[in-house]
């Protein structure tokens, strides 16, 4: 039985398609269009899923859209007309638009499938399944547990925020839910907005700001903006927000409250947001912890899967994973709205079609999240002859020792290799690499290559077998989900007291600096053998200079999409200070060529 699944018309819109129970295929339409969150339907990422799997529309059992669309509506309806007459402005921007397309997304559907295959009817093979019970099937079904706690957190589906769900066997069932306008999601974005970054996009460097500041401001954020209850349950002060029906995510007291206005996108970050940002994130941690210990008291269920936007806060997660409030903990590695896609597949799949559940106790169904398009060496070699780019062919062999020699000489590489990854994560496939061991790399990732601001940190991939001697890690990370402590025996003693703010970034702080945030924390991903080439490349370099660690960042620049296509690679590789590509089997350490 085939299954598409699919995200669109909000952020991150997605296609993944399932066989028999089976993940085949996952992308996201961003990668195509280049357009980063692209929310459109996704019409390539479900060309894609067919013409990798030789399929048709008509060999199609199902296609299943992610969210129920007039729920929402009557969500929007009924807090437009409880909030009257505030809010006209959104809702004169938001309504003409769901009358025109969204209340008929049925219709929409059909009408985009039509253009790709308009020989047979589908009418009848479309699904729609809740928001929430997507995002917690996409977290239950491909993990290795028989039973599981599943717990979702975003900013808002049809009308829940935050949902609990047992998973048993081939069912999910709905246990507890809090419903909008309380969003531990949408508590967070309201901050990202106040510290001038893009909502659904910012969000990750608020967690990476908030290590530069302190918690100041934790007690005003709960006694006024957040009101938290004993089992982790919560509710928002919506005197403070704007996000129900405005065009903002605060209004002038939130700002009141802080004692400043919303910071733009230019201004310098001072010592007082950082602060702000340690604050919310303090807040949400407390808030996740306090949910996860009383859901593992309630239910005395030992596996733990998340979902949901919330769900990509890896120092949340490490968290949960240090307090050892359950044996097993498993995260959706595209947790957000893209994931969804592949959740509202897998739910039709079992729930509505009944199909049993074949479990690989051993590990997941995801592929290491390896679900995207893959390109041969004949399809790159053509890329290259075509365009008159000189290139250097090496076997595997040849290539990976030369990689590791070039990394271990201080150079900052590109590295595109089988298929790419699902989800916002690059892990070793569509990935810039580099020796962690510099203290200057981390500053010429940012500002040389990335194009990005100088804060923010970079995870590293380490051998599996290797981890627990670098980190304080003793489990498998394989979707960069889970951020821990470097060890003490790899940090260097420094003294501190007057770096304060980004300051702190000009310290090295361990023997691999470029990975080492400045509270001492990585964002780590273990490699295997079923990584394939990224692992056998840090094998090598790890024979070279003893260090099982490398820099592992997305393959882009800000405010670009993840390369996807060998010419996307070229591309960022000629407009950036990387120093080389390596293109399949290709090694290319020119840029004299420019494409168009």
């Amino acid at each position: 039985m085939n299954i598409i699944g699919i995200s669109c018309f909000y952020h991150d819109s997605a296609a993944a398609l399932i066989k028999d129970g089976n993940v085949i295929s996952a992308v996201q339409e961003e990668r195509f269009t280049r357009i980063k969150h692209d929310a459109s339907f996704p019409i390539n990422s479900i060309k894609y899923c067919l013409k990798s799997s030789n399929l048709k529309l008509s060999n199609i059992d199902a296609i299943v859209f992610y969210e129920k669309p007039f729920i929402k509506f009557e969500r929007l309806l009924e807090t437009y007309l409880q909030k009257v007459p505030f809010g006209f402005q959104s809702f004169k921007l938001a309504i003409p638009l769901w009358i025109k397309e969204k209340l008929f997304q049925r219709q929409l559907i059909l009408r985009f499938l039509k253009s790709i295959d308009s020989s047979k009817s589908l009418k009848n093979k479309i699904f729609f399944t809740d928001h929430h019970h997507s995002h917690a099937a996409s977290a239950f079904y491909p993990s290795s547990f028989k039973e599981a706690i599943v717990l979702t957190m975003d900013g808002v589906g049809e009308w829940a925020t935050t949902t609990v769900y047992i998973g048993k066997k081939n069912t999910l069932e709905l246990k507890k839910e809090i419903n909008f306008p309380h969003s531990l999601g949408l508590l967070y974005s309201a901050f990202t907005y106040f510290l001038g970054f893009k909502v659904n996009d910012g969000e990750y460097k608020i967690m990476g700001l908030a290590p530069y500041g302190e918690p100041k401001y934790k007690n005003l954020i709960k006694n006024y903006l957040i009101d938290i209850k004993k089992d982790g349950s919560f509710k928002l002060n919506q005197k403070y927000f704007n996000y129900s029906t405005g065009l903002t995510m605060t209004n002038k007291n939130f700002s009141n409250l802080f004692n400043m206005e919303v910071r733009k996108e230019t201004d310098k970050l001072s010592q007082k947001h950082m602060d702000i940002a340690s604050s919310i994130q303090s807040v949400l941690e407390e808030v996740v912890l306090l949910l996860t210990k009383n859901l593992r008291s309630e239910y005395g269920i030992e596996n733990l899967c998340l979902a949901g936007g919330v769900a990509l806060n890896c120092v949340a997660n490490g968290k949960i994973l240090n307090k050892s409030y359950f044996k097993n903990l498993w995260i959706q590695p595209a947790a957000g709205d893209a994931g969804g896609a592949l959740g509202a597949a897998l739910a039709i799949y079992y729930e509505y079609f009944k199909k049993k559940r074949r479990i690989n106790y051993k590990t997941d169904l995801m592929q290491n999240s390896y679900l995207g398009p893959s390109y041969s060496n004949s399809e790159i070699k053509k890329f290259l002859d075509k365009n008159k780019i000189k290139y250097k062919y090496k076997n595997e062999g040849e290539l990976i020792s030369i990689t590791a020699s070039l990394l271990a000489k201080g150079k900052i590489l590109g590295w595109f290799q089988d298929k790419m990854e699902f989800g916002p994560r690059a892990l070793g496939n569509r990935s810039i690499i580099a020796d962690p061991r510099s203290d200057k790399m981390q500053k010429n990732l940012n500002l040389k290559i990335k194009f990005r601001e100088s804060f923010r940190p970079f995870a590293p991939i380490v051998l599996k077998e290797k981890v627990s001697s670098w980190f304080n890690l003793s489990c498998d990370s394989p979707y960069m989900l889970l951020v821990s402590n470097i060890k003490d025996s790899k940090k260097i003693k420094i003294k501190e007291n007057n770096y304060k703010g980004i300051k702190k970034l000009y310290l090295k702080r361990s023997i691999i600096p470029a990975v080492t945030h400045v509270d001492y924390s990585a964002r780590i991903q273990t490699l295997t053998k079923e990584n394939n080439l990224i692992y056998k490349l840090l094998k090598k370099f790890y024979k070279i200079t003893k260090c099982p660690v490398l820099v592992n960042t997305s393959f882009n620049v800000k405010d670009e999409p993840i390369v996807c296509s060998y010419r996307d690679a070229y591309n960022c590789f000629t407009n950036t200070g990387l120093d080389a590509l390596i293109l399949g089997n290709y090694i290319i350490d020119n840029k004299k060529v420019k494409l168009n």
